[in-house]
Formats: structure tokens, C-alpha cells, sequence
């Protein structure tokens, strides 16, 4: 049985609780897409910026502007982030990879990028976009996927089903490796919504992703873990 004056201190912070409560349901909700939140003009983009953006990090207006940023996210996420000069650099690195990791056999899907890096490497290749089983796939030691876009705000690689290979490559090898280009690092998030909803009207892919980082959990103390959801390496490679 509790104490009188431990029940009496419930019965105070309960009351407080349903007072909040109270006064916030007097007060009427905007329908979305309105209200002053919305209404103000961004001050960096002005009236036709999208709203989603004043609660957004400025993420920029040039390419090298929005590289640093990309990269500078990339890196605190701990995925490994490359701009490089030509394919010739693009094929070189990934042979270095191919080299220091050991690939004997590679996920990948058909696209002007990945046909390039696969002939290049001369090596069993598991179509994805191609009938495959899953137990092929899971003998891959890497996954090497083009994108849609790359989002300096977020440091994040947007992928779709169509544009990545479908929905496993990404995912199952230990070791995804994203081919993109310059053209394909926009600034921001509303940037990269509004890329879908230009390339993929009115069949959206049934698998979109917004890949920031390895996958990573932690524990009850706090103990970060690498790959134990999916790959447990990211290498972003941009020509």
C-alpha cells in the first residue's frame, strides 16, 4: 500500500499531465499543407521553395559546396566516399578493391556504369536484374550497384528496385559499392523527392531507399555494431 502523500504526488503530476493535454486540444491543428510554419518564405530559395526545407540544414548551391557537404556526411557515417577524374580512375580503384579485399565473385545488375566495372574484373558476376537464387547472391562478397541520386544534406545514396538492381543487392553482400556520377548529387531531400516523382510517374518502384551509411545497431551500452542488418561496408564512388 502506498503512502498518503506518495499517492497525493501521483495524483499532482497526472493532473498536470491531462491539463497539457487539455489546453493543446483547444487549440486548432492546420490541415497539412498549411499554417504559419508553411506560409513563411524560405529565406534562401524564396515563395516557390518547397516548405519542407525551413526545417531542413541549408545544404547549398554549387557542386563544390554540395560535395564538401556530401563528403563530410559520408565520412561521419563511416562509409568511404570517392570523386574521381575519369572511368580509367573509376576502373582503377576498383581493381585496387578487388585486390585488397579478395573478390572472387560480385552482385551486380546491368547499367552503363556497372557493365563497365564488371568487365573490368573479370569475375563470376550474379545478375540481379536477371533470374537469380539467393543462396548465389549470399556467396557474393560485393554488391556493386549504380543509384539515383547521391544527397549532400544527408550524405545518403538514393537507390530504387529499378535503379539498384532490385531489392536484395544492396543489401545482402557485405560490401555495397555505389557507381555514380557528378550530375546525380543534388542538394537535399525535397530535391530527391522530387526526382522520383519526375522519373518514375505514374508506376512508382515497389522498393525506395535512402541508404546513409553502413548498416549499423548499438546495445544498452552504447557499443556501435557494423553489417548486422546488411552490408558492413559502403564504398560511394563518383566519376
Amino acid at each position: 500500500m502506498q503512502p498518503a502523500n506518495q499517492h497525493s504526488g501521483f495524483e499532482g503530476e497526472k493532473e498536470k499531465i491531462l491539463g497539457r493535454i487539455r489546453e493543446a486540444l483547444r487549440t486548432e491543428a492546420p490541415h497539412p499543407g498549411h499554417g504559419p510554419a508553411v506560409d513563411r518564405q524560405d529565406e534562401k530559395h524564396g515563395p516557390q521553395s518547397s516548405p519542407i526545407r525551413q526545417w531542413l540544414p541549408f545544404a547549398g548551391e554549387t557542386f563544390s559546396e554540395k560535395l564538401e557537404l556530401f563528403k563530410s556526411n559520408a565520412t561521419m557515417l563511416r562509409a568511404q566516399f570517392a570523386l574521381l577524374e575519369s572511368k580509367d580512375e573509376l576502373l582503377a580503384r576498383i581493381q585496387s578493391l578487388r585486390e585488397e579485399e579478395r573478390w572472387t565473385k560480385v552482385g551486380s545488375h546491368s547499367g552503363q556504369l556497372t557493365d563497365l566495372v564488371c568487365r573490368e574484373l573479370k569475375l563470376p558476376i550474379c545478375r540481379t536484374d536477371q533470374p537469380y537464387q539467393a543462396a548465389d547472391l549470399e556467396t557474393c562478397n560485393v554488391g556493386i550497384t549504380e543509384c539515383d541520386a547521391l544527397i549532400a544534406q544527408t550524405g545518403s545514396v538514393l537507390v530504387t528496385s529499378r535503379s539498384a538492381g532490385g531489392r536484395a543487392l544492396s543489401i545482402l553482400p557485405p560490401h555495397h559499392v555505389v557507381l555514380a556520377r557528378r550530375d546525380q548529387l543534388l542538394r537535399d531531400l525535397p530535391e530527391g523527392f522530387e526526382l522520383l516523382k519526375r522519373s518514375y510517374p505514374p508506376s512508382y518502384p515497389s522498393f525506395i531507399s535512402f541508404i546513409t551509411g553502413p548498416s549499423r545497431t548499438g546495445d544498452i551500452e552504447r557499443i556501435l555494431v557494423l553489417g548486422a542488418h546488411g552490408p558492413k561496408k559502403l564504398t560511394i564512388l563518383c566519376v
